[in-house]
């Protein structure tokens, strides 16, 4: 991570909206930045939030500011993502995403709904904070070959173990594989969910996708 991305990340951390914004706007389109980077370096810099949420130094006004700054960058970084040639073809597998109850962070979901998107999946994005009940209505109601759990802050782990339990307990879990991200995840929390697998970015979330699905067929 160079001085600039270092920058970033801190600054969006920090709340200084007016300077982060700016330095995200200019590395985006004066200096041809990466977006896909750039909404990465936004994700790190949400689990900073997230962290010190958690350590009550940050309250709910942060964390909308927050979701607030990366809103407008992710505006202005997810038009310059180049599809590839061909990619327009056909839609492969469905693929349903939410951010699990008692977590209000999206910026991670956002991009792996956005990557995956590009990559030629059908996402279906229910937002966050949802109730486990709404998970099992839209798994019913969209038939997904996926399903994504997401949640940046540590209380999030009991809400994805009880949306996966619950999942499992309506005879519903055979029929899709169950993947989870968010700012601490590692091989512990996806033992204590019991989800099949995690990614630690948006990246890996589509490599995940793919190889689960194949050709979506």
């Amino acid at each position: 991570m160079n001085e600039q991305e270092r920058n970033l990340v801190e600054w969006l951390a920090d709340m200084r909206e007016e300077e982060a914004t700016a330095l995200a706007n200019r590395m985006l389109l004066e200096e041809g930045a990466d977006p896909v980077r750039v909404l990465e370096l936004c994700r790190e810099a949400m689990g900073v939030v997230g962290k010190r949420f958690e350590a009550g130094e940050y309250f709910l006004p942060e964390l909308v500011l927050a979701g607030e700054m990366l809103e407008n960058i992710g505006a202005v970084a997810k038009p310059l993502i180049k599809k590839k040639p061909g990619e327009e073809a056909k839609k492969l597998a469905r693929v349903l995403i939410g951010t699990v109850h008692g977590d209000l962070h999206d910026i991670g979901k956002n991009i792996v709904s956005f990557m995956l998107d590009i990559n030629g999946f059908e996402v279906r994005d229910i937002g966050v904070d949802v109730p486990v009940k709404t998970f099992l209505d839209e798994i019913r109601d969209y038939k997904p070959h996926v399903v994504g759990l997401s949640g940046f802050l540590t209380v999030a782990f009991d809400s994805m173990k009880e949306t996966i339990a619950a999942i499992e307990d309506a005879n519903l879990r055979r029929e899709f594989k169950i993947m989870i991200g968010g700012g601490q995840i590692d091989e512990t929390v996806r033992g204590y969910t019991g989800a099949d697998a995690f990614g630690v970015n948006a990246v890996e979330a589509v490599a995940l996708c793919k190889n689960w699905t194949g050709d979506g067929k």
